[in-house]
Parts: C-alpha cells; sequence; structure tokens
C-alpha cells in the first residue's frame, strides 16, 4: 500500500494527530510488537486529544478571561477563607449543568478576579460556553448596543453562552436603563444558563445601588437566590505578591 495516498486522505478527513502518529508508528521500531487494535487505539486517542485541547483554545479565546487563572495554581490557604472541597465540586461543573449561579465576594486584592476566572477555565474544560466581562465597560458596549440599533442581536448572543462571568459587579450604581439592561440579560438567562459575578460590594448593598426598587427586587431574585457564595478574606494577594523591597526604616 502506498503511504503518501493515505495521508493525504487523512488530512482531507482533518485528521492531523491521526497522520502524525501513523507517522511516528512508521519511524519507532517501538511499536512492532502491538497488536493492530492497540496501534489503532493510540492512534485515536492522540486525535481525540488533539480535539479537545483545540476545542478548550476555542473556548478560552472567547471568554476572554481578564487573568490567565487556573484552579491549580489557586492558594487555598485557611486564611483565603475558601472551602477547598465546595471550590473543587464546583470545578466539575454541575452548578452550570444545573443553571445555578455564582457569587464570589470579598475585598480588594483578595484574588476574586483570579478564583472567578480560575472556575470560568475549569467551565471550558468542561466543554461549557464562558464569557467574561468588566462590568463598567460591559454597560459602555450595552450603551453603544443602544445607540447603534444592535441591542436586540447582542442580548442573543449574551442568551447563548452557558455561562457569563461579570467581574466589578456593582462597583457603581446603575442608571434607571443600565438597571432595565441587566434585567432584561437576567431574564434571558434564569432557568436557562448560569450567572457568576464577582464583586467586592455585600450582598445586602445590592439594593441601595438600583435605582428602581421593583427592579432592584426582580434582579435580586433572578441572581442571588439560586447562587452559590464564595466569600473571600485575608490581606491582598497583590500586596503579598509585590516584588518592591520593603523599606529598612
Amino acid at each position: 500500500m502506498l503511504l503518501q495516498p493515505l495521508m493525504d486522505k487523512l488530512t482531507l478527513l482533518h485528521l492531523p494527530a491521526f497522520r502524525k502518529g501513523i507517522e511516528e508508528q512508521i519511524t519507532n521500531p517501538k511499536y512492532a510488537d502491538l497488536s493492530f487494535e492497540d496501534r489503532l487505539s493510540i492512534l485515536v486517542d492522540l486525535e481525540v486529544l488533539q480535539r479537545d485541547n483545540s476545542r478548550l483554545r476555542r473556548y478560552l479565546k472567547k471568554a476572554h478571561f481578564h487573568l490567565d487563572a487556573t484552579l491549580e495554581d489557586f492558594d487555598f490557604s485557611p486564611s483565603r477563607g475558601i472551602d477547598r472541597h465546595l471550590v473543587l465540586e464546583l470545578s466539575h461543573g454541575a452548578w452550570v449543568t444545573n443553571h445555578l449561579n455564582m457569587i464570589i465576594s470579598g475585598p480588594t486584592g483578595a484574588g476574586k478576579t483570579f478564583l472567578g476566572c480560575a472556575i470560568g477555565h475549569s467551565s471550558c474544560r468542561n466543554d461549557f460556553s464562558v464569557r467574561y466581562f468588566r462590568t463598567p465597560r460591559f454597560f459602555q458596549d450595552l450603551r453603544l448596543a443602544h445607540a447603534d440599533g444592535s441591542y436586540p442581536k447582542l442580548l442573543a448572543a449574551l442568551s447563548r453562552y452557558d455561562l457569563i462571568i461579570f467581574d466589578d459587579w456593582m462597583r457603581d450604581a446603575l442608571s434607571l436603563v443600565q438597571a432595565q439592561d441587566l434585567l432584561d440579560i437576567l431574564d434571558d438567562r434564569f432557568g436557562h444558563s448560569s450567572t457568576m459575578v464577582i464583586t467586592q460590594i455585600p450582598i445586602d448593598a445590592y439594593h441601595e445601588r438600583i435605582p428602581d426598587p421593583t427592579l432592584a427586587d426582580a434582579i435580586l431574585d433572578r441572581l442571588v437566590n439560586n447562587a452559590y457564595r464564595l466569600q473571600l478574606s485575608g490581606k491582598s494577594q497583590r500586596r503579598l505578591r509585590s516584588t518592591l523591597p520593603m523599606s529598612a526604616t
């Protein structure tokens, strides 16, 4: 059998890892003693692994995470106040499958964004589509969408993500239009997909940052009541990791 036509067909079928694996098996004598089934299984595993990795890269690119963070790099020291077992359980993604929400809160520099991006990364690994936003900039995008008439299209696009992450949540008080937009988004997502918010603002202070009490009740009802809550504590991680020398005086 001529090898090149086979290789050309594998390229045509978009099986690059399979092709590379055949080249490796032909040139490496260690495969000679393996059965046909074993060698075929190795080739299929290579192709599946490459496709999984490619899919993960696509998910991560579309997510636009602020940090390249993973749970393997998160510091679960007791001073952080985080239940390691709960976080690792959440990393399996059942909460996204069940269309639940998550609220990550804590003081400035406590590592909220890192943890949120790390859980988002785990969600991508679990084959969920994720989109990360800094909330103030997100509201600017909404304002532009209203101005150019693309707001309905943007809402439709947002509704298709399995998980949306809003960082700097409630940092600034909302305008009436922003509150209405937020309710539109959460209403589309409630019971169908998941939302995570990352914030240093306590939950009991959300209400006062939303100008209309009725809108506030509706927003909180769709976000808070079915949300896991992770509260970080401890000193600022930015300060602890600073490379600047400490003054001797």
